[in-house]
């Protein structure tokens, strides 16, 4: 077994649409529901971070001449979409949940305060971060690197829409493409993997904090990767494969 003891899980938003074109799908909804609850049955303490392009994609707005800024914040605001619709699901498998925002938003959820989602995370509940940082010009893969580093996270799980680990190069048009199974913050920031926002990856390298790409829609994979399991990819400092030494949290 690992050592995690809590872990940050980022999921794209593209993630809970399912089959659809946009918007969200209860079925897929559901389905990432359960494999979260599964994993916190063990006692695994949960972050969530949840992207919004399966609603808005902002920088499809901003190329059709919108302004940068005010199209990233309609962005926060589908992230929030998303968290709640995920809140109700992970309610309904019988665990306490709590949602946080960056954006002031009283009336739907708590605003972000650091010391209050580690102290639900002490009483057992999954904490879902919206909203990404607040700020535009930042992916919501920033802000799940963020809120790791803040929260004490013993680790990143990026679950990618379509992406099951970091290949040599994209398996989708290049057949000889192999998968890696560890590599290095550095050497994913000097391959330009496309599928992981760079500040994301200076943030996790600088810090220390190991990353884990994998598929988020194989059932039982976090699960697996909480045994020590190679599902997809490893991104840390380390030569071989290692986890993060769980950190003191200091009250």
């Amino acid at each position: 077994m690992t050592t995690y003891k809590r872990v940050l899980l980022k999921l794209s938003g593209e993630s809970l649409k399912g089959d659809r074109e946009f918007g969200l799908d209860p079925d897929a909804v559901d389905y990432v529901a359960g494999q979260v609850a599964e994993a916190a049955d063990t006692g695994l303490q949960i972050g969530i971070v949840v992207g919004g392009g399966n609603i808005w994609r902002g920088a499809d707005y901003e190329a059709a001449g919108m302004d940068r800024s005010t199209a990233d914040s309609a962005g926060m605001l589908a992230t929030i979409i998303n968290s709640l619709a995920l809140q109700d699901a992970l309610e309904r498998t019988g665990h306490e949940v709590r949602t946080q925002t960056a954006i002031s938003m009283s009336a739907v959820a708590e605003p972000y305060i650091r010391r209050r989602a580690i102290r639900h995370f002490e009483k057992g509940r999954l904490v879902i971060f919206a909203g990404g940082t607040g700020s535009p010009y930042m992916s919501t893969d920033t802000a799940a690197a963020l809120r790791a580093l803040e929260v004490n996270a013993d680790a990143l799980w990026m679950a990618k829409n379509n992406i099951d680990a970091i290949y040599t190069s994209d398996p989708n048009v290049d057949n000889s493409a192999s998968k890696l199974g560890h590599i290095t913050h550095l050497d994913a920031l000097q391959r330009r993997v496309g599928a992981l926002d760079a500040t994301a990856l200076s943030m996790c390298m600088d810090n220390g904090l190991p990353i884990v790409v994998f598929d988020m829609f194989k059932p039982g994979n976090l699960l697996r990767i909480l045994r020590g399991e190679e599902i997809g990819t490893l991104i840390s400092d380390k030569a071989t494969a290692s986890v993060k030494k769980t950190r003191t949290v200091t009250r």
